[in-house]
């Protein structure tokens, strides 16, 4: 009998992930598929525990001088069987079972540690990105609390922290998830919507939330240079940023081409292979030791 719920149970979430008024019929794929969920859960938990995960970090420069201002934070799971596993494996599950929380956690007070020594050893100016995952938001106490810990712990200024969150969180009516926005911007911590222009968020919540930067999702930098309709978006993104005192970052930038259209068209800073791969700590130090 057991099995039998767990059967249906099965076939409920693959109807939900199809779609409202959808049905499904239990398949051993599905079975197959909950396993490894199952595994890649405890794998997980087995992460946390055993200091699998490590922050890498990517420069974000800035296009007027081509100096190193910023980085974004992302983290990386060395499995011991599998190697280098995906984020796009395991946040969502990461999500779904609300171990996100606890991998968030990590990442802020990693990127706290690693932070306070380069902005004391190499650029006092320097700030960091992490992004911050709705379901932390809906988690009582966080994100702001272990926000706020990192930085008192390491003694960082609250404007050297920056996180990035979706469009559709700013759309979530839950007063706790506003709240918590408001004190983490009220703290002097910065905010960024990222992969603007692939949401559907309200521009009034620009204003609400005193957002800092919008970054151009890398879809619409991709085809700069070919595609005349994905230059006219990123330049009217850029225009209405400048309008509302924002500063935008375009994300995925391979090439001198689309550099050189971003920085012509007025866009303040940039991130993406062409500038570097997301690296570990010591590397990224390397970085900010060459200038």
């Amino acid at each position: 009998m057991d099995d039998l719920w767990k059967n249906a149970d099965q076939a409920m979430y693959a109807a939900k992930n199809a779609g409202r008024g959808r049905f499904s019929f239990f398949t051993p794929a599905m079975q197959t598929a909950a396993r490894a969920r199952l595994r890649l859960i405890n794998d997980m938990r087995l992460a946390l525990e055993n200091h699998q995960f490590e922050v890498y970090y990517q420069p974000i420069v800035n296009l007027s001088t081509g100096g190193i201002i910023k980085a974004e934070a992302l983290i990386r799971w060395h499995h011991p069987e599998r190697g280098m596993v995906s984020p796009v494996e395991f946040i969502p599950v990461a999500e779904d079972s609300g171990l996100i929380v606890a991998i968030g956690d990590f990442v802020l007070s990693q990127t706290a540690r690693h932070l306070s020594r380069w902005r004391n050893q190499h650029d006092a100016r320097l700030q960091i990105s992490v992004n911050v995952s709705p379901v932390q938001f809906r988690t009582p106490g966080e994100p702001y609390a272990q926000i706020v810990s990192c930085l008192t712990e390491q003694g960082l200024p609250a404007e050297s922290l920056s996180i990035e969150i979706t469009e559709g969180l700013l759309l979530d009516t839950t007063s706790s998830i506003s709240e918590s926005l408001l004190q983490i911007r009220d703290a002097g911590v910065q905010v960024a919507i990222d992969d603007f222009g692939t949401g559907y968020s309200s521009l009034s919540y620009l204003r609400r939330f005193h957002i800092d930067y919008l970054k151009i999702d890398q879809s619409f930098v991709r085809n700069l240079a070919s595609d005349p309709n994905d230059m006219a978006i990123a330049e009217a993104i850029i225009v209405m940023a400048q309008k509302l005192g924002l500063r935008v970052i375009a994300e995925g930038v391979e090439t001198e081409a689309q550099r050189n259209l971003l920085a012509m068209a007025g866009c303040d800073y940039a991130q993406g292979y062409l500038f570097s791969r997301p690296v570990p700590a010591n590397e990224f130090e390397a970085l900010l030791m060459r200038g």
